[in-house]
Parts: structure tokens; sequence; C-alpha cells
């Protein structure tokens, strides 16, 4: 070891969830488990190319509901 090197430094909201991942050992399957839930979902390439395909383009002013200025 170094005679210049400093510490390890931690700051506080790491020193917390180190602390919450010693005392919940089973808290990082548990936040895996709800991830798969809402975000690690497989796509299905055909059905969104065809939604994006079936996009109709917005007005310049969408609150405009007549084209005629009559």
């Amino acid at each position: 070891m170094s005679f210049f090197r400093r510490p390890d430094y931690q700051s506080e909201a790491t020193q917390f969830i180190e602390q919450l991942k010693a005392e919940r050992p089973g808290l990082e399957a548990r936040q895996r488990e709800g991830r798969g839930l809402l975000w690690d979902k497989t796509i299905d390439r055909e059905f969104a190319a065809e939604a994006e395909a079936a996009e109709v383009p917005q007005k310049p002013y969408v609150y405009q509901t007549n084209s005629d200025f009559n």
C-alpha cells in the first residue's frame, strides 16, 4: 500500500444501500423480479412496425377542428 493512498471514500447513500442489502439479503432478487414485470419484455417487431405504419400525422395546430376558414 502506498504511503500517500487515501482510504476509499463511500458516500452516505452508498453506505445506506450497503447496509440495507446486508440487512435484507433477498432485496436484490425482489428488485430484479419487479424489473422483469415492467421492463424486461420481448418486443413483437412485426406488430411494432404495423403500429408505426398506422400512425396518423399530427396537424400543425392540434386544437383547430375545422380546416376551412369561411
